[in-house]
């Protein structure tokens, strides 16, 4: 494997550099994390960069990229920027629009995109009752006798589902139980009657508002179905891999964000006559931090290329985001140690990618969860 840069990707990144220096100033940042949203004016320019149709097939106005590309795009956007926003959904909601939907629903999805620079959809996907345990969902459609659906069940930690016109939601076919696995993906406008949201409120990741989603009665028609019939939890798998892979890239953008601070603050932070960078506490949590973040540089593009190679991630993409998510977190908590008494206030931005970082444990599958997904694959790989 071969993870050198081409031209097009060192132009790449420089130029997602150049945008987040010139969009995401500390002001506007504070500002959107106080208003809990991003102003339209980045979505716009992120649009017209091209960013937000990196990984689109050509053939509907995109712009053809490789998950690896597309995994150092989100890495540098989220390091450059310094904090957590909506951006890169795009690439994740597209790709699943893109590799299940019909052609009339990915055009669809790219001519909003292209109107307002937000992406068209969020994904609700948990339920209160059913987190990572997928098959105890109860949201169902079940099939009425003049040929649609009636879909009903509440989903909870949508992310923008107040903010975006159409959800994808994976609810069970025709039985609640946990018995029954079949599942199918609907794309619903979510101003449709007997759909209703309640916002709720985070700990961190402050300018993406999360929501819980009730659909009560509300009816759907094949035109709304996303893949074919009962196979929305092999699809929701598939998703899951790229999530993950994704979700490790911002991780690891902000977690090198917080790393540069600290050793910055280290290097400039007087103590006892002498800056506290050479004091070996200090250099025993640089060189951790160091290691976890390279040591997750590796899994995540071993991860990518076998993404694109068509190689078998499941049980790679569980490794990385159970030792990704969580070690780069503690990248952030000892970035914060490191900065004292001032990181846990508001003048600097470690306490703020502390929280968000947290947040993003929970995505995509936690912990635990990774390591349920993990243990059994690696127990059938050494299997005799």
């Amino acid at each position: 494997m071969d993870f050198s840069l081409t031209d097009e990707q060192e132009l790449l990144l420089e130029s997602v550099r150049e945008f987040c220096e010139r969009y995401f100033t500390e002001a506007v940042i504070k500002d959107m994390y106080e208003n809990h949203t991003m102003p339209d004016e980045i979505a716009e320019a992120y649009r017209d960069a091209g960013f937000g149709l990196m990984g689109i097939p050509e053939e509907y106005g995109g712009i053809p990229a490789d998950k690896q590309t597309l995994g150092l795009m989100i890495e540098e956007l989220y390091h450059s920027s310094g904090c957590n926003h909506i951006l890169y959904q795009n690439s994740l909601t597209m790709l699943d629009i893109v590799e299940f939907g019909t052609p009339e629903q990915i055009q669809m999805c790219v001519d909003a995109y292209m109107e307002t620079g937000w992406p068209l959809c969020s994904l609700a996907i948990s339920e209160p009752g059913a987190g990572s345990d997928n098959r105890s969902m109860t949201c169902t459609a079940k099939k009425q006798e003049d040929g649609t659906y009636v879909l009903n069940g509440q989903k909870t930690w949508v992310t923008m589902g107040e903010r975006l016109p159409y959800t994808i939601v994976v609810a069970k076919d025709e039985d609640p139980s946990r018995e029954n696995g079949s599942m199918s993906l609907w794309l619903i406008k979510t101003d449709r009657p007997g759909v209703s949201t309640a916002s709720l409120h985070k700990i961190g990741q402050q300018c993406i508002p999360f929501c819980e989603m009730y659909f009560d009665d509300v009816v759907l028609t094949e035109e709304d179905r996303v893949g074919a019939p009962g196979d929305g939890f092999k699809l929701l798998m598939k998703n899951f891999e790229i999530e993950r892979a994704f979700l490790v890239a911002e991780q690891l953008g902000l977690a090198q964000a917080a790393l540069e601070d600290a050793a910055v603050y280290a290097n400039q932070r007087l103590a006892f006559g002498k800056p506290i960078a050479n004091f070996q506490m200090t250099q025993e949590k640089l060189t951790e931090m160091e290691i976890r973040v390279q040591n997750t540089r590796n899994m995540l593009y071993k991860t990518l290329w076998e993404l694109d190679n068509d190689i078998p991630v499941q049980l790679d993409s569980a490794l990385l985001k159970r030792y990704g998510c969580t070690e780069l977190f503690n990248v952030a908590d000892m970035a914060l140690s490191i900065f004292g008494g001032i990181g846990y206030t508001t003048e600097v931005r470690i306490g703020r990618i502390w929280a968000d970082m947290r947040g993003n444990m929970f995505g995509g599958g936690t912990p635990e969860i990774m390591a349920y997904i993990a243990g059994r694959q690696v127990a059938k790989k050494y299997a005799k």
